[in-house]
């Protein structure tokens, strides 16, 4: 994988996983925490926790500004 993409396999899971989150968090029929169970986390938090760190900002401040 890290051959190919340059990236290990668990860092394209997550960078694949939070391109999914960035469609869903758009869908203001959802809450947060609802996307978080779809995406496979046990907890909300641990969703939360990897959108900061990913994008910056949490997943409600990033529906907010989109």
């Amino acid at each position: 994988m890290k051959k190919e993409t340059g990236k290990s396999a668990k860092d394209y899971v997550h960078l694949r996983i939070m391109n999914l989150a960035k469609e869903k968090i758009l869908d203001e029929s959802k809450s947060v925490s609802e996307i978080a169970y779809e995406l496979g986390f046990k907890y909300p938090q641990h969703f939360t926790r990897m959108s900061k760190n990913s994008m910056g900002v949490s997943p409600t401040e990033y529906r907010s500004v989109n």
